[in-house]
């Protein structure tokens, strides 16, 4: 099987080398040119913050330096596969390569090859630093390029509804039945209709709902309150309600985001948005192997035909045009409109039978 597909290794390992290096290029010279626009545009804001000097310049460089490559890598690969192609059709090396017998699919072999190779590195990239650069540097952007207050455990303000029920805790610390909700308000409704509201200090969760801790027990029809340093309340509501909340699939690898998908929906929350994000960590870098086939429109074809310019400019186009519909099926799947498996795979795989029918109508 190797043997069909790669009939002269010598060939193969020099056109891999050439997209290789092209693509490496390309990504240097890409995100050096706007990493430098990006830290113009916001170097005033950071240096404003009282205290911040050059070490916060480069934090701030190291922590958009992953985005960046995470965001240009495809379009590199794309650019890349484009000049490989247009420099082996110019210099008549497409035409030595079918003959000597090498076929259409046996040339673009080894760039498919390379750009699995460079999908596994973006992969382990995105695993290993993307998801961590991005939420420090959403938590960092978020109090204006400050000083980070210090980082406690524990998940921030959450509300749920339970039935009628409405239930908010300042708080929420540890995870199943060690749950804990810190400076926690029942809203007890029937009907739609407020008649009574309950605060704690805190609360666990129990056998048929909660237990409050240090209750202040308010009936809205009486205009009573009763005090009690323990109050069991009956609720629906369970502890995952409260430990899977604010779940961002960008601040989260592959291996995390799918328990957490899991539990949200053991919790009877929508995941669709969060699947589709799922299956996107894998099918977006794949793309990098699929750019050599919407680009083969600019390999084959004689060069003294005039219209080099015009194929390159044809797979320039496709390859944008496969961003733009990866991008819109995400946002379907945001609005709810597309399933999850479509949302992250049915551009990929529309592409890849459109390259194909344009491989096999151009040339075999």
């Amino acid at each position: 099987m190797l043997k069909r597909l790669f009939p002269a290794p010598t060939l193969a390992r020099y056109t891999a080398k050439m997209f290789l290096l092209r693509s490496f290029a390309f990504l240097a010279g890409l995100v050096l040119i706007l990493q430098t626009l990006d830290l113009l545009g916001e170097s005033g804001r950071i240096l404003a913050v009282e205290g911040n000097g050059e070490a916060e310049l480069w934090r701030y460089v190291s922590l958009r330096l992953p985005q960046l490559i995470a965001l240009f890598l495809p379009f590199s690969v794309l650019l890349a596969t484009l000049v490989t192609f247009m420099t082996l059709n110019q210099n008549s090396e497409i035409v030595i390569f079918k003959a000597a017998g090498i076929s259409s699919h046996q040339i673009l072999a080894p760039l498919v090859l390379a750009g699995l190779a460079i999908a596994a590195l973006n992969f382990a990239f995105n695993e290993r630093i993307l998801v961590r650069a991005v939420e420090s540097f959403d938590r960092w952007k978020a109090v204006g390029y400050a000083q980070l207050p210090p980082d406690t455990k524990g998940r921030g303000e959450v509300w749920v509804r339970a039935g009628d029920d409405l239930i908010h805790a300042t708080k929420v610390i540890g995870e199943g039945a060690d749950t804990r909700l810190i400076d926690v308000t029942l809203y007890n409704r029937e009907s739609e209709r407020l008649v009574e509201i309950i605060r704690g200090s805190e609360a666990r969760p129990s056998a048929n709902g909660w237990t409050f801790a240090k209750a202040r027990q308010f009936d809205v029809a009486t205009g009573r309150q009763t005090l009690s340093s323990s109050l069991p309340v009956l609720s629906v509501a369970t502890s995952q309600q409260f430990t899977t909340q604010g779940v961002n699939a960008d601040y989260l690898s592959f291996w995390q985001l799918r328990p957490a998908i899991d539990a949200l929906q053991a919790a009877g929350k929508p995941t669709d948005q969060l699947r589709a994000k799922l299956y996107h960590k894998i099918s977006g870098p794949l793309s990098s192997a699929l750019m050599p086939l919407l680009g083969a429109v600019a390999a084959f074809g004689l060069a003294r035909s005039g219209r080099l310019f015009i194929r390159a400019v044809v797979g320039l186009a496709l390859g944008f045009a496969f961003f733009v519909a990866d991008n819109f099926a995400m946002a379907m799947a945001d609005f709810g409109t597309y399933p999850p498996w479509a949302a992250a795979w049915a551009p990929f795989l529309l592409f890849f039978l459109v390259g194909e029918s344009l491989l096999f109508r151009t040339e075999e």
